[in-house]
């Protein structure tokens, strides 16, 4: 998985970890650490981080493959780029859909 595809998932899903895999996946995704600078920061070993991190890209995958929100987000936001060049009249309505998927409004 590269790390859009996890970030992906990640943006989705990340309220079903634990707050511990949260964090650990926040700093290493997100604030771009590395696993030793993780493990010194949480006061635990890099095997600890790894597998933490391991875990979490499954748990997520597992997540998509059950409920498929992010799947679904792409063909709807597609369905919405396809409509708004079809019908320029509603680009204001389109607009609007948009920054709601997105998670703007």
């Amino acid at each position: 998985m590269d790390k859009f595809s996890f970030i992906t998932l990640w943006d989705t899903y990340n309220g079903l970890l634990t707050k511990t895999q949260q964090e650990i996946t926040d700093l290493y995704f997100n604030m771009d650490l590395t696993v030793s600078e993780i493990a010194a920061e949480k006061n635990v070993s890099r095997q600890a981080v790894s597998d933490c991190l391991k875990g979490c890209k499954a748990q997520l995958e597992e997540y998509e493959e059950k409920l498929r929100f992010c799947r679904r987000n792409i063909g709807v936001k597609k369905w919405i780029e396809e409509f708004a060049s079809a019908r320029p009249e509603f680009k204001e309505e389109t607009d609007k859909l948009g920054a709601i998927i997105r998670g703007e409004v």
